[in-house]
């Protein structure tokens, strides 16, 4: 069964098909937040978030094709709400550095990666995220972020510019 027939069955009050649909988009949700929260309890959390709502107002879908981007849409949003927090509430985002190996350049590249990341702004997160996880063109980035594609290059440039210049510091 396709996307499209699982999400004219969820719309319909099917719960195993929006079962289904959740299962199929789950982790690329949850990496989406974890990059750009870098915290695993806030990804969790909006991911969470995003599901219950999208459960909720999935009947507002007005094209059955669309459902990916439309639940990346509420996603994004609420993220850049939860990221709204941080700074509210003076949060760091480097609080959690899972380290894997045990060497001291790892960790100092690690901790320099997530704290350069950290000071894009969320469209520069968001851009990035989708081209560098997801693998997205930036036809596709444009499409998910109601923007231009050649916008989508330009940022994405100065966005990987920021973060060459910051890690080389």
């Amino acid at each position: 069964m396709n996307n499209v027939e699982l999400v004219k069955k969820a719309k319909n009050g099917d719960k195993i098909a929006f079962s289904q649909l959740y299962q199929e988009i789950y982790i690329e949700m949850y990496r989406y937040a974890l990059t750009v929260l870098n915290n695993k309890y806030d990804a969790e959390d909006v991911v969470s978030e995003t599901v219950l709502d999208a459960y909720r107002s999935l009947k507002l879908l007005k094209e059955e094709k669309s459902f990916k981007h439309w639940i990346f849409v509420i996603l994004s949003n609420k993220c850049k709400r939860k990221l709204a927090t941080y700074y509210e509430k003076n949060v760091s985002l480097d609080e959690e550095i899972n380290v894997v190996d045990s060497k001291s350049e790892d960790i100092d590249e690690r901790i320099m990666v997530k704290k350069s990341f950290a000071e894009l702004s969320f469209e520069e997160k968001s851009i990035v995220t989708y081209k560098a996880i997801y693998g997205y063109s930036s036809k596709e980035i444009a499409k998910y972020m109601n923007l231009n594609e050649n916008t989508v290059r330009s940022k994405l440039s100065r966005a990987l510019g920021k973060l060459k210049c910051k890690m080389e510091v």
